[in-house]
C-alpha cells in the first residue's frame, strides 16, 4: 500500500505547513508573510504607539540614498523566489528521485533475473536466496522507511536494492513459465499510472470522504489476507501455486476477483499519492522530503505491478 508517512506528516496534508516554517495565518485569521513570527508585530505596534519613537524611526528611514532606492527597485521588480531557489521540494525533485529508485531496482532486478533464468542448477539455486533476501530486506526496510520521522536517502535506496532482488527473481520465474508476461504487466502498470495521473490532473479525480475510508479499510483487510496467505504457503498448509488464491469458486480461481480488487485499490492509492505530493510542494517542504514522495510512489507502483503479474498468470492458465 502507499506510504503512511504521508498520513502522519501534517506537511503533506491540505493546509499543512513545512517543519520550521511560519504559520499560514495570524491569530486573527489573516494570511502571513514570509518571516512572520507570532507576537512579534504586536510588540512593534506598541512601540510605534510612542510618538517620539515613531518620529525618530520615520526620520531614520526617510534618509534613503539613490543607490539604496535603485536596489529596492530591482528587488521589487525581480521575479518571486521559486521552490527550487529556496531549496524546497518540487515535482522535479520527486520525479528525479523516483527515477533513481527505479534505476536501482532495475540494476538489482537484472542480477536476480539472470540467476532465476540460468540453466546451471547451482546458479539457479542462488535465485531462491536472492528472492528470500529481497523479501525480508524489502519488508524490514519498507517498515523502517515508512515510520521514520524524516526520510533517509541511503535507507530508501537500500530498500530499492532489496526490492529489485525480489522483483527480478519473481519476474524471471514468471517469464520462464509465461513468455511475455513481464512486458504485459509493465505496460499495464504504466497504463494505469498514466490514466490515474490524467484523471487526477485534468479530471479532478480525488479519493476523499467516504471513498477514502472505504479504500483504506479495504486495503487493510486485503493486507491481512495476503499475510495469512503467505504464512500458509510457507508452512505448506495450502497446495496451490498461489495459496488460497488458487481456490476455485464456480470454476473461477479466487485470485481473479482478488487481483482485480488489488488493482483497483492500488490505482486509488496512486491518486492519494499524487494528492499528498501536491500538498507537500504547496506547503513548501524541504527538498529532502522529495525522497518520501518518491518512496510512496515506488511502493504503490511495485504493488500494482505484482498484482498485474499475478492476475495475468491466472488468465494464462
Amino acid at each position: 500500500m502507499s506510504n503512511p508517512f504521508f498520513d502522519r506528516s501534517a506537511a503533506f496534508q491540505t493546509g499543512g505547513q513545512a517543519p520550521g516554517s511560519a504559520p499560514a495565518q495570524t491569530p486573527n485569521g489573516y494570511p502571513t508573510m514570509p518571516g512572520y513570527q507570532a507576537g512579534q508585530y504586536g510588540q512593534q505596534a506598541a512601540g510605534y504607539g510612542q510618538y517620539g519613537q515613531y518620529g525618530q524611526t520615520a526620520n531614520q528611514y526617510g534618509q534613503v540614498s539613490p543607490e539604496q532606492m535603485a536596489g529596492l527597485e530591482a528587488q521589487y521588480q525581480a521575479p518571486s523566489a521559486t521552490n527550487a531557489v529556496m531549496r524546497r521540494m518540487t515535482y522535479d525533485d520527486v520525479i528525479i528521485r523516483t527515477a533513481g529508485m527505479f534505476a536501482v531496482i532495475l540494476a538489482m532486478g537484472a542480477l536476480s533475473w539472470n540467476l532465476a533464468t540460468s540453466t546451471d542448477e547451482a546458479v539457479a539455486g542462488l535465485s531462491f536466496l536472492a528472492m528470500f533476501g529481497g523479501l525480508v530486506g524489502s519488508f524490514i526496510l519498507g517498515l523502517v522507511n515508512t515510520y521514520k520521522r524524516e526520510p533517509s536517502p541511503a535507507l530508501i535506496l537500500v530498500y530499492a536494492a532489496f526490492e529489485g532482488l525480489l522483483l527480478g527473481s519473481i519476474s524471471g520465474f514468471m517469464e520462464a513459465r509465461y513468455e511475455g508476461i513481464v512486458v504485459q504487466a509493465v505496460l499495464a502498470t504504466l497504463a494505469t499510472f498514466g490514466v490515474m495521473l490524467v484523471a487526477y490532473s485534468f479530471g479532478g479525480f480525488r479519493v476523499q470522504g467516504r471513498l477514502r475510508k472505504v479504500v483504506v479499510v479495504a486495503t487493510f483487510g486485503y493486507m491481512i489476507f495476503s499475510l495469512i496467505n503467505v504464512v500458509l504457503q510457507m508452512t505448506g498448509a495450502t497446495t496451490g501455486a498461489w495459496g488460497l488464491r488458487s481456490l476455485t469458486i464456480m470454476g473461477i480461481p479466487l485470485g481473479i476477483p482478488l487481483g482485480i480488487l488489488g488493482v483497483i485499490l492500488a490505482a486509488h492509492f496512486l491518486a492519494m499519492d499524487f494528492e499528498f505530493i501536491e500538498n507537500g510542494v504547496r506547503n513548501g517542504l524541504p527538498r529532502r522530503y522529495a525522497w518520501a514522495g518518491a518512496f510512496g510512489l515506488v511502493v504503490t507502483l511495485v504493488w500494482l505491478y505484482v498484482e498485474f503479474l499475478r492476475l495475468l498468470s491466472y488468465f494464462r492458465d
